[in-house]
């Protein structure tokens, strides 16, 4: 189903391209070439079907697109699971611990050894 979708926005997407290529604003493009030369309701004929064909494509453009958002495949896992398991692993490699008080308090108490060791007497 999403290759079919994919197909069809593709198709869609060149002959919406064609269209809006085929139109002029100050009404010239294909409008006054189909249209003929003395013939005002031609033109305005041709100026309807353009104008219709292009919101046409529009229209099933976004519906194939929708159509081929939801024919995608749905994670069969939650993804919050799978960000706590990269930080599990994460966690299980070289990140530093934030120490202890315990520990910090040790840690200071070596460092004030290592002055008082140090000093000149």
């Amino acid at each position: 189903m999403l290759t079919l979708s994919i197909i069809l926005i593709f198709i869609v997407s060149v002959l919406m391209i064609l269209i809006v290529l085929a139109q002029n604003p100050k009404g010239g493009g294909l409008s006054s070439t189909f249209g003929g030369g003395g013939q005002m309701g031609g033109v305005v004929q041709t100026n309807k079907f353009l104008d219709k064909t292009t919101w046409i494509l529009a229209i099933s453009m976004i519906v194939f697109s929708v159509t081929a958002s939801l024919s995608l495949d749905q994670p069969k896992e939650n993804p919050e699971s799978k960000i706590q398991k990269e930080l599990m692993e994460l966690n299980q490699t070289s990140i530093p611990q934030v120490p202890t008080q315990k520990q910090v308090d040790e840690f200071k108490k070596k460092e004030k050894q290592k002055k008082d060791l140090n000093l000149p007497k």
